[in-house]
């Protein structure tokens, strides 16, 4: 399986997992409660100043995932202008920052580190949740988010190879199989190491 690590360390690698994790928390919260396009803008370039301060090679890697949002600007763009609503422009300025915030976060944060966080937040439940397992749950469903996107288009371009009619639903029973699959294979896989405690 693929990870969302940026394999070359960047400042924000050294900073504490719970501190970045608390930290986009509190600028997500922020930028729902910002409702006018300027300031969301600002917000917005706060984010991809965020993001460049990584270096060229970063920036670039960043901007890949956030290229999946495109239809849904698409959608939302449309529809407002349709309805000639200006506050299609905040949602979707919200919307790119939030997701690029998280896609930093991610990307300077190790999946043991994420793991480590959460297991601690659940520690005061520990007799009633099983941490343990909650964490991995959650890391695993982190961890599959870009295999399952590389599968969708792998699927998508071979539906185009073989019919000119756009892929869109029509893959998406391929996609589900593909999924159970690979959710079952991590399962024999854990079970064979000794599942989790």
């Amino acid at each position: 399986m693929l990870t969302l690590t940026y394999p070359r360390p960047i400042w924000a690698h050294g900073v504490p997992a719970g501190g970045k994790l608390a930290a986009l928390a509190l600028a997500t919260i922020g930028l729902f409660a910002l409702e006018s396009a300027a300031e969301l803008a600002i917000a917005a370039l706060g984010a991809a100043g965020l993001t460049a301060s990584g270096g060229r090679g970063f920036a670039r890697a960043a901007l890949r995932p956030l290229w999946i949002l495109w239809p849904f600007v698409a959608i939302v763009a449309a529809w407002h202008i349709w309805l000639r609503d200006p506050a299609g422009a905040a949602i979707i300025l919200r919307m790119v920052s939030a997701v690029a915030l998280a896609n930093f976060v991610t990307m300077t944060t190790r999946l043991t580190e994420m793991i480590g966080v959460i297991e601690w937040l659940l520690r005061p439940f520990a007799r009633a949740l099983p941490a343990p397992r909650i964490a991995l749950a959650m890391a695993l469903t982190i961890r599959f988010i870009p295999v399952m996107l590389l599968r969708a288009d792998d699927l998508a371009q071979a539906w185009r190879a073989r019919s000119p009619a756009a892929p869109r639903f029509r893959i998406l029973p391929a996609l589900t199989l593909a999924a159970l699959d690979d959710a079952t294979r991590v399962a024999e896989a854990l079970r064979a190491r000794g599942g989790v405690d």
